[in-house]
């Protein structure tokens, strides 16, 4: 077992700092908020915090990085002085695996294709007491859930799908890679205390919905930032009915909502999957102070007192969602699917049908889906769609071969591929993906944006559960709802599919021969981290230069992004991971999928030292060269989607200095704080329009930038006219530190 002693450690000490928490506050508290405040860093004074307001030093418990993000996380631990971590931490090689033939073909060719970067990985992990999960693992958020995660913990990882682990019980949040260094570091890390959503679970699901159906709805109720600032924290005997994996499915997919994490309750359920993975020491713990681990009584009474927001949602009345396209929170009913992708010219024929990722790949989600299957074999039908499946780990892909899944996919002709992210993150070779055709899949993944899964714009990507996934690449039509229609099978025959079933955990237990992990050398002192000059894969860092204490004047805009720009415009994932260690090359992606406003055109700027357009890479790199600083402007939830902060990083590297937009996702603007840059937002949000292409940006207050004042900006527009605009932003001491210090990182080296 992971952790033990870690564990009990938490678990000695929590029920006291529950007591003194709910003395300090003097009333009860919820299930968030126990953990919070029994996980403030040492220094961090006990205090009422205000919520969405008041910045709190946290403790973590530990730190999981995935092989994209901690190439960069870890080149910037290097220059932190420190000799090992100082949490348990863990880095799993899941995004660098390409799909296209076969889960053990495509493993072979990552390993060839990406042995540097995992070599480096590898050694890095060895020297600084890293565990190491080797490609052909699992994913990330599957491995942490069957081996770290516990209820009443709390984590941190360099991927935003991390809450994951709250199906578990456990505060789980996404970050960028210097929010890890910090933990990693042994300094404290900061968080907005953040406000509080409840979500009423009651009745029970039945038929063909399933856990996945719950978020599905919840994105479509609150959209892709009403959860932004928040943990989402679900409770009621809806709830206690699902299982921990089911619970996981909607924890992952809070991310779509820009919740801060989203979490339940120790439960019964919690208590079988511990068991069942290995970890009945944990459950037995936790069942011991099973009071401490969910909200106290009164919470529950009168939830609107105690949560910023209530939502109720009756499982037994809840139908089947399908979540698309190109965004997760365009939420239609199965029932309703019909009419809605007639009325808005949506494909209706599936080309591929995708089940797994780390959102959907648990025993209970393959055992349900292949039940489709199995029927479908059985009453003489073929599946009109493509079909495949991802498995989230080796232990689940290794038990359900052994219990006869795959046998069961493969006959309704589906292909199994690596235990990776594949096409969840545009890892997927799909072929003719470059004809940019216009055509539908279906998916049981977290994400659907344009590009994402298959690099082509005209894809229309579907994000429902794997049962209707499986279902409707048996009928090759996104307009069909199995609870009412009927198909016709290969001898002409009218036939209908059974709701699916499946099993919570497998009856002859969970098995594996190789689980693919190594654990680090007990003393990395001798070990040596190499990284080759010429490397175009690796990058070793130099530190950003520190702010020079003046006002930022002459800068030019370099882009005025339309729209819904979320991390994948700004720094593309797919082929361009293979960059992730090497900041120069994959700074050659920045912003190349956001839509110019004044053209509405992708990766086309106007470079305003020649009056050319150009990419939008080569006209930044133009201004640096010149020592000209730039601007970038955007619209709502601005870094909406991954954790990378790359999408920082770059920016940053290539001479932007400020990002000033409508409002932003959470980690991005985090991430922008942290490489010390400026993300700021419109005071009025109409001043948005007022931004033109040939615009100059002087700031004239910045000299005495500080927390709580507005900053200014003088606007120069072509025709000699001016505007003046105040700027908001959530600076606080220590993040300004960041901003004149350069970076987060420079100031954790000044204290080494």
């Amino acid at each position: 077992m992971f952790d033990a002693d870690l564990i009990k450690k938490v678990y000695e000490h929590l029920p006291n700092r529950v007591n003194k928490a709910k003395n300090k506050l003097n009333r009860p508290l919820t299930y968030a908020e126990k953990i919070l405040y029994a996980h403030l860093f040492d220094t961090q004074p006990l205090e009422v915090f205000e919520r969405g307001k008041d910045y709190v030093d946290f403790a973590p418990d530990r730190v999981a990085m995935q092989d994209a993000t901690a190439q960069m996380a870890l080149l910037q631990f290097m220059n932190s002085g420190k000799t090992t971590t100082a949490v348990p931490s863990t880095v799993h090689c899941d995004h660098l695996i390409q799909a296209q033939v076969d889960g053990k073909t495509d493993l072979g060719v990552s390993f060839n294709a990406n042995k540097e970067v995992f070599d480096f990985l590898e050694s890095v992990s060895n020297k600084y007491g890293i565990g190491f999960w080797k490609p052909g693992a699992g994913i990330i958020h599957q491995v942490v859930l069957e081996n770290y995660a516990f209820p009443g913990g709390m984590m941190i990882g360099t991927d935003s799908h991390t809450p994951n682990a709250g199906g578990l019980g456990m505060v789980a949040i996404g970050v960028g890679g210097a929010d890890a260094v910090d933990v990693m570091a042994g300094m404290a890390w900061e968080l907005k205390m953040p406000k509080l959503i409840g979500i009423k679970l009651t009745g029970k699901l039945n038929g063909w919905s399933a856990p996945k159906d719950i978020i599905l709805k919840v994105a479509g109720l609150l959209t892709v930032k009403g959860g932004t600032g928040a943990i989402v924290e679900y409770f009621g005997e809806g709830a206690e009915s699902l299982s921990a994996t089911g619970k996981g499915t909607i924890c992952n997919m809070g991310a779509e909502i820009g919740a801060t994490t989203s979490l339940f309750a120790y439960d019964e359920s919690m208590e079988r999957y511990l068991k069942a993975t290995g970890r009945s020491e944990v459950a037995e713990m936790a069942s011991g102070i099973k009071d401490v681990l969910s909200p106290d009584p009164e919470v529950y009474e009168n939830p609107e007192k105690y949560y910023d927001q209530v939502i109720e949602i009756n499982l037994s009345e809840l139908e089947p969602y399908i979540n698309g396209p190109f965004t997760p929170d365009l939420a239609t009913p199965v029932s309703k699917m019909k009419e809605t992708a007639e009325k808005n010219g949506w494909p209706l024929e599936v080309s591929v049908g995708l089940i797994g990722s780390c959102t959907n790949s648990s025993y209970e989600d393959i055992s349900r889906a292949a039940s489709i299957a199995k029927q479908a074999v059985e009453k003489g039908l073929n599946s009109k769609a493509d079909f495949t499946i991802t498995p989230g780990s080796e232990q689940v892909r290794f038990t359900i071969e052994r219990d006869g899944y795959i046998n069961t996919f493969e006959q309704m002709g589906g292909k199994v591929f690596a235990n990776a992210c594949g096409p969840c993150i545009g890892q997927w070779a799909r072929p003719g993906a470059d004809k940019n055709e216009k055509n539908t899949i279906v998916h049981s993944f977290n994400r659907n944006f344009s590009k994402r899964n298959d690099g082509n714009p005209n894809t229309h990507a579907f994000v429902t559960s794997p049962e209707l996934v499986t279902a409707l690449a048996i009928s090759g039509r996104l307009d069909f709802n199995p609870v009412t229609d009927t198909l016709i099978n290969e001898k002409g025959e009218k036939v209908k599919l059974d709701p699916p079933t499946g099993y919570e955990l497998p009856t002859k237990g969970f098995d594996v021969k190789d689980s693919g992990y190594q654990a680090p050398a007990k003393d990395g002192s001798n070990i040596t981290v190499s990284v080759a000059p010429d490397s175009n894969r690796l990058q070793l860092l130099e530190p950003f230069k520190p702010w020079d204490g003046k006002n930022i004047t002459g800068a030019k805009l370099l882009i005025k992004a339309l729209g819904k720009c979320t991390t994948d415009h700004i720094s593309m994932a797919g082929p361009w991971l293979r960059f992730r260690g090497h900041l120069d090359n994959i700074s050659n992606n920045l912003l190349i999928g956001a839509i110019n406003a004044f053209n509405n055109e992708s990766n086309k700027v106007k470079n305003q030292l020649t009056g050319e357009y150009g990419e939008v890479p080569n006209v930044q790199r133009a201004y640096k060269a010149a020592g000209i600083p730039t601007v970038i402007i955007g619209d709502h939830n601005y870094g909406e989607g991954s954790s990378r902060e790359h999408a920082a990083m770059e920016p940053r590297h290539l001479g932007v200095r400020a990002v000033i937009v409508k409002s932003f996702a959470r980690i991005h603007e985090t991430n922008l704080k942290k490489q010390g840059m400026l993300g700021l937002t419109f005071a009025n949000e109409n001043d948005y329009d007022l931004i033109r292409e040939d615009d100059v940006f002087n700031f004239v207050d910045l000299d005495v930038f500080a927390p709580g004042k507005h900053l200014t900006v003088e606007i120069v527009h072509a025709d000699g006219t001016k505007d003046s605009i105040k700027l908001n932003h959530t600076y606080n001491e220590q993040q300004t530190e960041w901003f004149k210090a350069g970076s987060a990182l420079n100031l954790i080296k000044k204290k080494n």
